[in-house]
């Protein structure tokens, strides 16, 4: 047997392990979702993106959120006509201020705004 043929050998062995390989670990791959409890690719993918970002996609019931440490401030709220509906209608369901705000997401200070925008706030009456 000539070194050609013994080389020629060893690329198609190379070859076959490669595809071995690749064959493994597109399984491992494929059972990662299920192996970590989520039901589906997607939700997993998202998981890693927020994880990779230093958030977390998974929301922990029964805990609250970290206020934000003294002097840092939030990313403003995108005051929308939908946002501003939604609170019209909080608002008719007897919602607090604060229920409102946890429920849209947005801060206190902008929910009064906007209740004040849309004249639901009651104003003090001069005697």
């Amino acid at each position: 047997m000539s070194i050609f043929q013994d080389l020629a050998k060893a690329r198609a062995e190379v070859e076959r392990l490669e595809k071995a390989a690749a064959q493994a670990l597109s399984q491992k791959l494929a059972a990662l979702p299920q192996e970590y409890g989520f039901s589906d690719l997607n939700s997993f993918i998202k998981a890693l993106k927020a994880a990779a970002k230093g958030g977390s996609a998974v929301k922990k019931k029964g805990k609250p959120s970290p206020k934000p440490k003294a002097g840092k401030r939030g990313r403003r709220a995108r005051i929308t006509p939908e946002t501003k509906e939604k609170v019209r209608e909080l608002v008719a369901q007897n919602k607090t201020g604060a229920e409102i705000s946890s429920i849209l997401g947005i801060s206190l200070p902008s929910v009064q705004n906007i209740k004040k925008e849309l004249g639901l706030v009651r104003t003090k009456s001069k005697k």
